[in-house]
């Protein structure tokens, strides 16, 4: 569905909300919440329509390069599925590639169409891994995702610093630890260009 149609439905559920939480839904500022909070929670979720092949279209290279590629400090905003409320990252992905590369701009969206979907942290880093993995073939992938919760910034424990990180290694980075040692040094080492 498409963020911009209408959606009588969900727009009705909204303004239940609203009256149940005491509030008018006819006051100014909340006349358009409804259609507003409809239109949001459509774009937040949409990757739940999202294909691989389609994000993907088609960007692979054959290329003999037998280093490390990695993209990290990836930002990600997704909906906690045991709350709906936000949690926000990095996500910073490397693979060893086997003869062929993605475009770069190619990791970023797979992050995307997983994180626009409710979620938690630890599944989204695997699916991100594996569809890396799936569409690349490569010798190995590795995803460590960094984020904070809102519903444990907001709600409950109230601790604003706290920090998760989510790693996932497959093929090689599994299997070398001198592989993985080397992608969680570069993940760590300072972005030259923040």
């Amino acid at each position: 569905m498409s963020e911009h149609q209408p959606n009588p439905q969900m727009e009705a559920l909204v303004k239940q909300m609203l009256v149940q939480l005491g509030e008018d839904p006819e006051r100014e500022g909340l006349k358009q919440t409804p259609e507003r909070v409809a239109k949001s929670y459509q774009y937040l979720v949409s990757g739940h329509e999202a294909k691989l092949a389609d994000v993907v279209n088609g960007a692979l290279f054959a290329e003999e390069v037998d280093e490390m590629v990695l993209v990290k400090d990836i930002e990600f905003y997704s909906l906690c599925e045991h709350h709906m409320l936000p949690f926000y990252g990095r996500a910073h992905i490397a693979y060893l590639p086997k003869g062929k590369i993605i475009g770069l701009s190619k990791l970023p969206r797979i992050v995307d169409m997983f994180a626009r979907r409710l979620q938690v942290q630890e599944r989204m880093t695997v699916q991100i891994a594996e569809a890396v993995s799936e569409v690349l073939e490569p010798l190995g992938v590795a995803v460590v995702t960094e984020a904070a919760h809102l519903c444990m910034m907001m709600r409950g424990v109230s601790k604003q610093a706290s920090v998760t990180t989510a790693s996932c290694m497959l093929g090689t980075f599994r299997s070398d630890p001198r592989t993985r040692s080397e992608f969680l040094s570069l993940v760590r080492s300072p972005n030259p260009l923040a």
